[in-house]
């Protein structure tokens, strides 16, 4: 059985073994009883996923085509996927769970935001996005890819850039290079006045990222308070803990 590449799904299959096995063994190095795989698609990573012992598996595919072409392929998969998009669906399992996937592009970013919405039951996420996007995440302050995603996924997670993947490891080849990300929970939670307040600060303040900060983020904050020398910054140049504790500030 064969199956199609729909572009409007952002489709890029992994055909190189070699990275499907550095994703398996990064993931390995963690200890996990459920699973939760984003985007399986032609199941290059997924036959190496469902060989894993004692856990619980999942898969999440939009494509029923894909789907299946999954099950026809991998009679031990029928069951175990959850037919919609990541967006729509409510966290798959109880309990704790690892996430990991060759995550569409289109939706990369948002499928960050869901997992942060998911923090308290994700410890561990291991993804392959395009490279810049995994930089962006990876940025630390000071440096240009640093934005909205950095200061948002750090915020709760460690990350660590594990290794680049060229366009000829998939079919079709995209047109960028792609990287494979690991995000794990931080021990130390950042003190914040609340989440909701944090994000809202952060995604003001990198809406405007030219400005001083000062001027990007100034309905948030009384006149005396603008007048900190921190203000006279812009957003790139604020570590995460400058954020969490300007949230204390806020009017």
């Amino acid at each position: 059985m064969q199956y199609t590449l729909k572009k409007s799904l952002g489709q890029h299959f992994l055909k190189d073994e070699n990275i499907c096995k550095k994703i398996v063994a990064a993931l390995q190095e963690e200890s996990f009883s459920q699973l939760l795989e984003v985007g399986p698609g032609g199941g290059a990573l997924t036959k190496y996923l469902l060989e894993i012992e004692r856990i619980d598996f999942k898969a999440v595919e939009l494509d029923e085509e894909k789907v299946s072409y999954l099950e026809t392929t991998y009679p031990s998969i029928v069951g175990k996927i959850i037919h919609q998009s990541i967006l729509d669906i409510a966290a798959p399992f109880e309990s704790e769970f690892i996430v990991v996937g060759n995550f569409p592009y289109n939706i990369s970013s948002q499928i960050l935001f869901k997992i942060l919405e998911w923090k308290e039951q994700v410890p561990v996420m291991i993804g392959m996005f395009q490279k810049e996007v995994a930089q962006r995440i990876a940025a630390s302050s000071g440096n240009k890819s640093y934005g909205i995603l950095s200061v948002l996924v750090q915020a709760f997670y460690e990350v660590e850039y594990l290794f680049d993947v060229p366009p000829g490891c998939f079919n079709p080849p995209p047109k960028v290079m792609s990287g494979v990300i690991k995000l794990k929970q931080k021990n130390m939670k950042y003190e914040m006045r609340s989440e909701k307040i944090f994000f809202q600060l952060v995604k003001m303040a990198f809406n405007q990222r030219r400005k001083m900060l000062r001027n990007a983020v100034k309905g948030l904050f009384d006149e005396v308070t603008l007048q900190d020398v921190i203000f006279n910054k812009r957003a790139e140049q604020l570590s995460v803990q400058d954020f969490a504790n300007l949230t204390f500030k806020m009017k």
